[in-house]
């Protein structure tokens, strides 16, 4: 029952109150049922709203991209030890073989090709570091990719915001979080 479920969302008691919600980076149809009228409604309500990322900002989107790169000149094959470069490439490959089998019929309707699909996800890795390959490696499952195509809930929040025209705006950049995880070291990644 929605009355029932923890709704994440904190208020900050002044005139107007401010609201705090905690997101998660999932697509937001795996949780959208789950918020709480409340939080909800505190969106609606809302004029201005801000989110860790300006996930709709392309400059955003870029420098998520650039930071994952190694330096100029370097690919993962001379960072990772031979054996896991090779259990990495393979599995890749499995992956983009089973790919069309995991899609939906509804992202094929939509015109997505597993090719497509593969490349916007698993692209240029042999030139993203560790970590960022490790991430993308976890996202790789079968129905994680069932639901590409749908916006996780920050970015759902994001364009539902522009949408309202309400403001909106970032509390971090991207180096924050690049650096932290830029800075893990190969035996922590």
């Amino acid at each position: 029952q929605q009355s029932k479920l923890n709704s994440f969302l904190w208020t900050i008691k002044r005139d107007p109150p401010s609201y705090f919600f905690g997101t998660i980076h999932v697509p937001y149809t795996r949780v959208w049922d789950f918020i709480p009228e409340n939080s909800k409604k505190a969106f609606q309500q809302s004029h201005i709203v801000y989110f860790e990322l300006d996930l709709t900002d392309p400059y955003t989107i870029s420098a998520l991209t650039s930071c994952q790169l190694l330096p100029q000149g370097e690919n993962l094959q001379d960072v990772l030890p031979h054996d896991i470069y090779h259990r990495l490439k393979r599995h890749l490959e499995y992956v983009k073989l089973m790919m069309s089998s995991w899609m939906t019929p509804d992202q094929r309707g939509k015109g997505l090709y597993a090719d497509y699909l593969f490349n916007a996800i698993a692209g240029n890795w042999e030139r993203k570091k560790p970590v960022w390959v490790m991430l993308m490696v976890n996202s790789l499952t079968e129905v994680d990719i069932k639901s590409r195509g749908v916006p996780v809930l920050d970015l759902y929040l994001a364009q539902e915001a522009e949408r309202l025209r309400k403001q909106t705006g970032a509390v971090e950049k991207v180096e924050e979080q690049c650096h932290p995880l830029n800075g893990l070291n190969f035996s922590q990644v």
